[in-house]
């Protein structure tokens, strides 16, 4: 892959990437059309297919919106390269196919506006502008499949096709069917009712007859054995 260097700073969180009041979007040209709107607003109309993003540490911090990545993706970028991503967004950006890569040596060295040169397959990143080259660190080998099969559905759905995964088989028709019991409103509190009224009988304690106030239950004195105890 070959491209344009756009270069940013540290923590670049995903309310920058794509502000929040652009959620409700789930088309690929709207994402796109405002991707990184809150950092650089030249940067959607600007971006062109294959450019990359360089950043600093902790792309992607703040909230877990795939959104974030989505939209880069939308915007045609060929792959972020960072000295580090946040934890969520690394994630989310492998389950949707997007490649990104980890070197603080490309981060420190690359210039806006380098023309750059990626091969994802052996992690190396060319900085054709300077003539330099270097090597991103590497991503595990199911996580690379991901991005060369475009994502996580689409690695599982290649997978099912191949035999390796079974889907998973469908309910039986009369289960589909049945209806979940429906309980009359208040039945569990009136089971919570009655377990109290049973513990209750069962407290060691007796009604005075006179006031009605809990008495404590007669005991026995030391020596002292039940009349039953002492027949026979």
């Amino acid at each position: 892959m070959k491209g344009k260097a756009w270069k940013y700073g540290d923590n670049v969180d995903t309310d920058v990437i794509i502000p929040a009041r652009y959620l409700t979007a789930t088309a690929p040209e709207a994402l796109k059309a405002h991707c990184l709107e809150g950092l650089d607003p030249a940067f959607a109309a600007g971006v062109s297919p294959g450019d990359f993003i360089v950043a600093g540490n902790n792309f992607g911090c703040g909230s877990s919106r795939e959104h974030a990545p989505l939209s880069i993706q939308a915007a045609g970028v060929g792959a972020v390269i960072a000295r580090s991503f946040a934890r969520i967004f690394f994630r989310n950006s492998f389950n949707i196919g997007l490649p990104i890569l980890e070197s603080p040596a490309a981060v420190d060295n690359i210039e806006a506006g380098d023309e750059l040169e990626v091969d994802l397959a052996a992690g190396t990143i060319k900085d054709l502008t300077r003539g330099k080259e270097f090597l991103a660190q590497p991503a595990p080998d199911f996580m690379r499949e991901l991005i060369a099969d475009g994502g996580l559905l689409a690695h599982l759905k290649k997978r099912i096709e191949r035999g390796e995964v079974l889907p998973r088989p469908a309910a039986p028709a009369e289960e589909i069917a049945a209806e979940p019991e429906v309980r009359e409103r208040g039945a569990r509190m009136k089971e919570i009712e009655s377990e109290k009224e049973s513990a209750g009988r069962a407290a060691p304690w007796v009604e005075d007859e006179a006031d009605g106030k809990p008495q404590a239950a007669p005991t026995l004195d030391e020596g002292e054995e039940e009349e039953e105890g002492n027949e026979g």
